[in-house]
């Protein structure tokens, strides 16, 4: 379904949604990135951790695909309040 057909409490829902689980996803990957180089740090090299450090390089995408998508909804959300605006 494409976003001009969506009803804008859909699309605010749907934004504040993406919101909180970008939110929640990068604390997440920032918390796993710090433990790991403090380990790494502390503890040395270690197969382990360096395997670990991949995870957030690799869910990153989805954070910048989260932020594509916000974007594309408040540029709707605006176009919709300019049109009852005009």
């Amino acid at each position: 379904m494409e976003l001009k057909d969506k009803t804008t409490e859909k699309l605010n829902s749907e934004l504040n949604t993406l919101k909180l689980a970008s939110g929640v996803l990068i604390g997440i990957l920032l918390v796993i990135l710090g433990v790991v180089v403090y380990l790494l740090l502390s503890k040395g090299n270690n197969g382990t951790l360096l395997s670990i450090i991949v995870i957030p390089i690799a869910l990153s995408p989805i954070i910048a695909m989260s932020l594509v998508k916000m974007k594309k909804i408040k540029t709707e959300l605006e176009s919709r309040l300019n049109q009852k605006t005009d």
